[in-house]
């Protein structure tokens, strides 16, 4: 199952089909960009096997002009990629789901390609899938988080945020 409601926490078992689902998003945005887009990659919590997480597929696109994007806004709408909000320098921010019913399903982050947030969505995904005690450690907070706010994923994103600085700086040690 895909899909969460705007504003709730819940978390789902691993489940395979999201790097389908993936892929599926990234090819449409590989279509719709073209040159605009120098790399799209599945990123955040559905990226890393084996954990729990919303199940909303969260991709990061690199890119070196955001107007280019910001050009091609009309044609990802027809996709059903709506821009939500615009935070640069640090990304622009697209989302996918079923709008009528305030559910979300993928939130595509577009940022300066080889940037430190490109870097980081980059490195977090990459140390958990090769560190199976932080992916755990990781998922943990996570329920421990979803429990305690299933109504509120501002608290639960902000308490998560700790968590994550933490094993991106163990990533960062690890990579040199």
């Amino acid at each position: 199952m895909l899909g969460l409601k705007r504003g709730t926490v819940y978390l789902s078992g691993h489940d395979p089909l999201w790097d389908a689902a993936a892929q599926q998003t990234i090819q449409v945005l590989k279509c719709v960009l073209g040159e605009a887009a120098a790399d799209i990659q599945h990123v955040g919590s559905t990226s890393i096997r084996g954990i729990k997480a919303k199940p909303i597929i969260d991709l990061a696109v690199g890119v070196r002009d955001y107007e280019a994007v910001m050009a091609k806004r009309e044609a990802l709408g027809k996709e059903g990629i709506v821009f939500r909000f615009d935070e640069r320098p640090e990304q622009l921010l697209f989302v996918m789901g079923d709008f009528a019913q305030d559910t979300r399903t993928h939130h595509i982050h577009v940022v300066l390609f080889e940037s430190p947030e490109w870097e980081n969505y980059l490195l977090f995904r990459n140390y958990l899938n090769g560190n199976a005690a932080a992916a755990k450690e990781y998922e943990a907070v996570k329920e421990q988080l979803a429990t305690a706010y299933p109504r509120d994923r501002e608290a639960y994103t902000a308490e998560k945020g700790q968590t994550v600085v933490k094993l991106l700086e163990e990533a960062c040690r690890f990579k040199k």
